[in-house]
């Protein structure tokens, strides 16, 4: 009882310190009281949630008699836009706060929301080495389905609640894309309810044009319903290498070289500032000395960029063995490293034992939460921002990054680049190697303002032939999008596909200058 009693003051203090600041204060000041309070619990919930939803349509088999029903329900949405007229353009009817995007898009209030509730993986087909999963299944969901059965994807986008269907309408990377490309290069098949209601199968070699032209398209071609992912087997450990670095010359060679070796089944670098780098390799491996494993992956161990800035400060290599799917969901526990940001103390090791558990909180949440004041604190004081360079260009796109920005960590992540249809290839006729410039926090630069030095470095990424993420903040005019990207087959498919009245051109759902 007394305990009771104990907790009803404390958060009776709590509500009267709230008033006394101001509930917006408090948002913007001191989030991490409501994330912690509030949050926290909540993304339990979530999580508690969908697994147990899994878990029934594995044990009932649901998920394939459900999927044909559902894509009917979806024609017919599409059919009842078409009979009403189709005055305004359709979008999926997924609140904007649920994707993993920071942007808030508010072009679902005015457009005719169709509802999209696939979010099950449907087969496993071992001898195909192919899984078909519906738009909406997440990468924790896919990895926790696969590798008990011995299978993983090969490229799994780092963070847990990334969707496939994100994935695929945007892109996704990983540190084995050096070897497979970005995420949309795994990918086999698409399936898409288009404009007219109609049902199709897309591949390399059946309506290919479509099938090229849907990666980065962002939902502006049709529906996605189902897409069929390449699998490889999955091995119970990956060995990483950690080696320190110093010097962006060094940084960069050594990253280069290191991206070019195939027996290295991974590669990402963590950048800590213009001359301090981590470089990691990871190998696939179903061995490991036992006094060498580290499960990352659970809820008291330390930041993963954390743990890797020892080796920095410590100046000396080091090997480890970390489980699979602890390495794939590496940096999820600390949004990479934004949730530093909002939960100062949240590596500290008395938060770790004791609520690390509950940590992360859903990024969906966040988004809800944030409010006007924190929205807008966000986009002039924060860079969420993933620019796609050719590895030649690394060395120049850092210092430009350090200029510009001046945030770190950066993460580094390499890909290659096929010389593929679509809107994202390489300038020349061969396939490329590229590299991901991510950069996540506060620029610590003086005089940072959000609009001008972004459209900054969006300006270098096109002078290099790079490439922008479209989750992230986006401020180029129409002319300067279409010359980062190449627009032909797109427009040629929205015209013949009777996109035009369907649904908005890419460029008007995710660039800022476009946006209402």
């Amino acid at each position: 009882m007394s305990a009771l009693w104990s907790l009803c003051a404390g958060l009776l203090l709590l509500l009267l310190w709230v008033r006394h600041r101001g509930l917006e204060a408090v948002l913007v000041h001191h989030r991490w009281v409501f994330v912690c309070l509030f949050l926290l619990p909540l993304s339990i919930l979530f999580d508690v949630y969908y697994q147990l939803r899994a878990w029934a349509v594995r044990r009932l088999h649901s998920a394939p008699r459900l999927h044909a029903q559902r894509v009917r329900h979806i024609q017919g949405q599409v059919r009842e836009w078409k009979n009403e007229g189709s005055r305004r353009y359709m979008c999926t009817g997924r609140p904007g706060w649920l994707t993993v995007s920071l942007r808030v898009g508010k072009y679902k209030k005015v457009h005719k929301n169709i509802m999209i509730n696939l979010m099950d993986v449907l087969e496993v087909d071992s001898e195909r080495q192919v899984v078909r999963v519906e738009p909406l299944v997440t990468m924790g969901q896919l990895t926790a389905h696969l590798n008990p059965m011995g299978w993983t994807i090969p490229v799994v986008p780092e963070l847990d609640d990334l969707t496939v269907g994100g994935l695929i309408m945007g892109t996704g990377i990983e540190s084995s894309s050096h070897i497979y490309g970005l995420f949309q290069h795994t990918c086999v098949a698409y399936e898409l309810v288009l404009a007219d209601g109609s049902l199709v199968r897309c591949t390399p070699t059946e309506n290919s044009d479509l099938f090229y032209a849907v990666p980065w398209s962002c939902g502006t071609l049709g529906f996605l319903v189902a897409a069929e992912i390449k699998m490889i087997p999955a091995k119970k450990y990956i060995k990483i290498h950690y080696e320190p670095v110093r010097g962006l010359q060094n940084i960069c060679e050594k990253f280069t070289e290191e991206s070019k070796k195939k027996e290295n089944n991974f590669v990402e670098g963590l950048v800590y500032s213009l001359d301090e780098a981590v470089i990691m390799t990871g190998v696939l491996t179903d061995e490991a000395e036992q006094n060498k494993i580290n499960r990352i992956g659970n809820y008291y161990k330390p930041w993963f960029f954390k743990h890797v800035e020892k080796y920095l400060k410590a100046d000396r290599t080091g090997i480890e063995y970390i489980p699979s799917r602890h390495y794939y969901h590496r940096h999820t526990r600390s949004i990479f490293w934004e949730l530093q940001d909002i939960i100062p103390f949240g590596n500290n090791p008395v938060f770790r034992y004791l609520f690390g558990w509950m940590v992360p909180p859903k990024i969906s949440l966040l988004k809800l939460t944030q409010g006007e004041a924190i929205r807008k604190l966000y986009e002039q004081h924060h860079v969420v921002q993933d620019m796609l360079v050719p590895m030649k260009s690394l060395e120049k796109s850092i210092q430009t990054f350090h200029v510009d920005l001046n945030v770190y960590p950066l993460w580094l992540c390499p890909f290659i680049l096929p010389n593929n249809p679509g809107m994202v290839h390489p300038k020349g006729n061969e396939t490329e190697l590229y590299v991901d410039i991510g950069a996540y926090g506060e620029p610590k630069r003086k005089q940072f303002e959000a609009r001008a030095s972004m459209r900054q470095m969006e300006k270098f990424v096109r002078s290099v032939h790079g490439f922008q993420m479209l989750y992230a903040d986006c401020y180029m005019t129409r002319e300067e999008f279409w010359d980062m990207f190449d627009g032909s087959l797109y427009h040629k498919l929205r015209e013949q596909m009777n996109c035009k009245d369907a649904f908005p051109e890419v460029y008007d759902k995710i660039c800022k200058a476009a946006r209402h």
